[in-house]
């Protein structure tokens, strides 16, 4: 399977791509929901708010998965398991972070946006919020562009078109 090179990683991580992480329930079934995320070398940051269920999920039980899947131009797939550590006001400031997320997702680099970025950001102070920072414990990146499937995929293709 390709593994994307640590250049396109590191480029694939700048993207506003929107990933979905996977909270465990109480019974031990997966939760989903679609989330922002930002990569740091500490890790990765998703922010959210006391009262949502996945919040609340990571609260009682810090295991999780992000996913994070793109089409063109970049296509591939990273995800990351292992476990998250919750970080609250005052403790700790969760306002640079998230600053940083609403710049990465409503700025998107675009000067223009600078207002709508303000308003998010006023509209998050007025929130119940966290920090969670997930720590990678298995990371897989798949450089799509580049995959051709797996070998007994292929296999099983070929000689199906040597049969016809």
């Amino acid at each position: 399977m390709p593994r994307m090179k640590p250049d396109v990683l590191e480029e694939y991580l700048k993207q506003p791509f929107v990933g979905v992480i996977a909270t465990l329930r109480k019974d031990g079934m997966p939760y989903t929901v679609p989330v922002w995320w930002l990569w740091k070398p500490d890790g990765v940051w998703v922010t959210g708010t006391y009262n949502r269920v996945w919040c609340k999920q990571l609260l009682r039980d810090p295991r999780a998965s992000l996913c994070i899947e793109s089409g063109r131009p970049l296509s591939g797939h990273v995800e990351f398991d292992g476990h998250v550590t919750a970080y609250h006001l005052p403790d700790f400031d969760i306002w640079p972070i998230s600053r940083e997320l609403a710049e990465k997702y409503v700025g998107r680099g675009d000067p223009a946006n600078a207002e709508a970025v303000e308003r998010f950001c006023a509209n998050m102070r007025t929130e119940p919020r966290l920090l969670f920072k997930l720590v990678p414990e298995v990371t897989r990146a798949i450089d799509m562009r580049v995959y051709r499937g797996k070998r007994a995929d292929r296999d099983y293709q070929e000689a199906s078109r040597d049969a016809e």
